[in-house]
């Protein structure tokens, strides 16, 4: 019996360490994931105009660099990643298309959070709207009219038409 163990045992001590590489792989990526994160939000913290863009971009980043070191570490275990990457590239592709509208407005909210054209609390004219910028998130420019009624308008409209930005008065 003990001759069969030692037969096998090249074999187990191999996939051991091919887990424990594995594993230290993942570790290894997760912390940079994490490290990644905490300079970003450090970076955001100083730059409180642009933090919500700079707290999405470590939120991402982090996810990024988690997921490329699971595929790094299944790899390393012997597993063929060609067609999981693939299948992740075709649902990027699919998802992209269906959503195109909404990634369209996200990045124009990032471009317009990036290069502030205009500011919380401007006067704008927008497609048709005229009144005072209350809010500035991803997905939509807030803004309040004479008449306190609230419009939210898409990013994307907001970069695809003029805006006009008035003097405060």
């Amino acid at each position: 019996m003990t001759a069969e163990i030692a037969a096998y045992w090249p074999q187990v001590l191999k996939m051991l360490t091919s887990f424990g590489g594995a594993v230290l792989i993942f570790i290894g990526f997760w912390i940079a994931g994490g490290l990644a994160r905490t300079v970003l939000y450090r970076v955001a913290e100083r730059d409180k105009q642009r933090k919500d863009v700079l707290e999405l971009l470590a939120s991402a980043a982090r996810w990024g660099i988690i997921g490329f070191g699971a595929i790094t570490a299944l790899g390393t275990l012997g597993a063929d990643v060609t067609g999981l990457i693939a299948g992740l590239g075709l649902t990027g592709f699919a998802l992209g298309f269906a959503l195109k509208d909404i990634l369209s407005s996200l990045m124009a909210g990032m471009l317009i959070l990036l290069n502030r054209p205009f500011v919380s609390g401007d006067r704008i004219i927008v497609t048709g709207i005229e009144g005072r910028v209350a809010k500035i998130d991803l997905r939509y420019t807030e803004v309040v009219d004479d008449d306190n009624k609230r419009h939210l308008i898409p990013n994307a409209n907001v970069l695809g038409n003029v805006v006009t930005v008035l003097p405060v008065a």
